[in-house]
This record gives C-alpha cells, sequence and structure tokens, in this order.
C-alpha cells in the first residue's frame, strides 16, 4: 500500500537543524511490528505514524524509536501538531488541538510567527521517581555541578537528569556510550540529559541528551522534547526557571551540527509547554 510520507526537521530555524522527524500520515492497516520495522529501517531518532482519533481527540499518532515504541516523545509530537495543521488532518479551535498519544490526550496550542506555525505541545506532568547514589558512569561525576545528584524523572520517557558545573564543559563533554548504554539499561531509563545554564542573547539553557540503551539505540539524539519538558519541571520545583514568566529557550544539537532550538513555557499551574520552529525537507510517498 502506498502511504505518504514527510521528513521534518523539528526545533529548526531552517532545514539541517534540530531533529529529524519520520512522519506516515495515513498509517491505517500498520500493525506495531510494522511500524518497529519501518521506523528501525529508516533509522530516525523517532518517526510517529498518523491513526484515525478516539472521542476527545482530534489527531491520534504513536511514536516510535529505531528499537521500542514511546508513550510520549517532546519532538515528535511538536512535528506530529505542525503537519496536521499544514497538511490539514484536523482544524484547531481558536488554536487549539487534542493529541491522542500513548501517554494520553495532551493539549496543544497552535500560534504563528513570522507567518510560520508554531507548535506547542504540553507535556504529561513529569515526577520523580528515582535519585542514584554512588559513583557515575563514564567520568559523568567530574561533569556534574559540586553538590548535586543524579535524578530519575518519568513524564512518560524516564530520564536521568544531571546539572554539568558549566556550559563548556557539557559542551566539551565526550561520553562513553557503551557504559552509559549499560546504566540506562541496568535502571530501565530512556537517556541521560545533562544540561547547564549559560547566557546567551539566544538562549538560557544548553542541554546534551544521551540514548544508547536498548529503548531508543541513538548514541546522541539531536534535540528532545521530553528531556527538556523534565529538566523543565524539575527546575521549576526547585524555585530555578531561567526567565521571569518561567518562558526560555534552550540549546541542544549544536555538537552534532543540529543546532537546535526548543522554546519551553512553564504555566502557572506548573504544566510544562514544549514548542519550536518545524521545516518539511521531505515529501513523498512510501510503500511498506
Amino acid at each position: 500500500m502506498i502511504r505518504r510520507y514527510l521528513q521534518l526537521d523539528v526545533f529548526a530555524a531552517r532545514p539541517g537543524q534540530g531533529n529529524p522527524l519520520g512522519v506516515v500520515l495515513d498509517a491505517q492497516g500498520l500493525d506495531g511490528a510494522a511500524m518497529q520495522s519501518l521506523a528501525a529501517w529508516l533509522n530516525l531518532s523517532e518517526t510517529v505514524f498518523f491513526l484515525p482519533p478516539e472521542a476527545g481527540a482530534d489527531y491520534r499518532i504513536r511514536i516510535f524509536t529505531p528499537g521500542s515504541e514511546l508513550p510520549f516523545a517532546g519532538h515528535p509530537s511538536v512535528g506530529a501538531a505542525w503537519a496536521v495543521v499544514q497538511h490539514r488532518l484536523a482544524q484547531p479551535s481558536a488554536g487549539r488541538l487534542v493529541q491522542q498519544c500513548g501517554a494520553g490526550n495532551l493539549p496543544v496550542r497552535i500560534e504563528m510567527q513570522d507567518a510560520q506555525l508554531l507548535p506547542f505541545v504540553r507535556s504529561p506532568r513529569a515526577r520523580e521517581v528515582a535519585r542514584h547514589d554512588g559513583a557515575l558512569p563514564n567520568g559523568l561525576d567530574a561533569l556534574i555541578a559540586p553538590g548535586t545528584q543524579a535524578m530519575l524523572w518519568d513524564n512518560g520517557p524516564r530520564w536521568w537528569l544531571l546539572e554539568a558545573a558549566s556550559a563548556a564543559a557539557l559542551r566539551a563533554f565526550r561520553p562513553d556510550f557503551s557504559a552509559l548504554a549499560a546504566w540506562t539499561n541496568a535502571t530501565a531509563a530512556t537517556g541521560v540529559a545533562v544540561y547547564a545554564f549559560e547566557a546567551s542573547a539566544q538562549h538560557a539553557l544548553a542541554v546534551r541528551a544521551f540514548c544508547p540503551g536498548d529503548a531508543v539505540n541513538v548514541p546522541e539524539d539531536p534535540v528532545t522534547g521530553s528531556a527538556n519538558a523534565a529538566i523543565a519541571a524539575c527546575l521549576h520545583r526547585q524555585g530555578r526557571l531561567p526567565g521571569a514568566d518561567g518562558t526560555y529557550v534552550a540549546s541542544q544539537g549544536r555538537e552534532l551540527g543540529r543546532d537546535g532550538r526548543v522554546l519551553v513555557r512553564v504555566d502557572g499551574d506548573g504544566e510544562v509547554w514544549i514548542g519550536g520552529q518545524v521545516q518539511q525537507v521531505i515529501e513523498g510517498r512510501l510503500d511498506w
């Protein structure tokens, strides 16, 4: 069966930046095994598959990495919201949509910036589930800020969050992916997200996310919405959000030549919204 296919760059000011996303616009008739097989063949960090929504949602997606299905992921959700509007799969009402995914029904806001669609998706509420005692793998002990501890946060995916001592140290860090894979596999984590405050006119936070374990099988993810949402939830709980109104920009992907920008908003209820620019780079058909 011939299916409509897109490839997008999410959190990208222009093509070639941000995080690539595969989008199958009409996935009816594909079971989970077929979706997983296609996602592995495409070998992008994530691929989304559109299916008919259930009552209460405007559209439905399933999200696959090359190695597994995720209940929620940020850049697939933002890219899917953009595709829904751009390709007229659903019509926003007062700039609002509802996305159905494995994590449930999530509110979506559609804004315009310089005549471009700018989607925001509300992340599932994140919660801390564990802290790490003892030595960290791969020299992470030398990287993290003094007096801090690795914390495991869950917002669908499960991220080990670590604050680096400096943005310069974070950007220069060279991970041992086999050690990180062993740690994330042993702790049933999606990956490790490391962040640092960075004074810049363009952004407030530098972020890197490593997902070499079985759950994702992507050594370093270019730009990661769910990890940024978990970091925002953690900083909100600590009262350390950058920006007076809970709105800031995170820089991720520069080390991979992708230089993405994640727009983060924490509203008055403590809910985290993730948004950004989206660029379409491929529109075609596939036979799978």
